[in-house]
């Protein structure tokens, strides 16, 4: 049985800045909980992420590889995780320019644990610590806008 979640963040910066940040693993460590990301086979955090690309995460002893799936310039993240301890899990970060100016960001998934009754605590758990990814995000696009901006 797949499960989703959806949350969703405001930045100040505009959707092209949101997107750059996001497509650059390197940045992660500065604006989430990961410790460690990286484009396996390629050694520069600074690299712009393609379709097909494999990013490896770390939080302490714990890694995930995530396969990029999608990419539309300023709008689409696309991503996947076949890893434990999902089936299936496909993820996505849309940015769509707001109405008042800056980007909103919906980060959202859909996924199919491998243990079908932990279901309920995966959308519990992805929902809180994704909220804390999108939050983070925000912020960090922002300040990088502003600092595009400084005289």
């Amino acid at each position: 049985m797949p499960y989703n979640y959806a949350v969703t963040a405001h930045s100040p910066a505009r959707p092209a800045t949101v997107f750059d940040v996001l497509l650059r693993p390197g940045t992660w460590p500065s604006w989430s909980p990961i410790e460690v990301a990286e484009v396996e086979g390629d050694g520069d955090p600074d690299r712009r992420q393609q379709i097909g690309d494999t990013r490896i995460f770390s939080i302490g002893r714990n890694a995930a590889r995530e396969r990029i799936t999608g990419l539309v310039p300023d709008r689409t993240f696309s991503y996947e995780n076949p890893g434990a301890p999902f089936r299936t899990y496909h993820g996505t970060v849309a940015l769509a320019e707001a109405p008042g100016g800056g980007t909103d960001i919906t980060w959202s998934a859909v996924f199919e644990p491998r243990l079908r009754l932990a279901g309920p605590f995966w959308r519990w758990y992805l929902k809180r610590f994704m909220q804390g990814m999108a939050d983070g995000l925000a912020a960090y696009a922002g300040k990088a806008a502003d600092q595009d901006t400084a005289p």
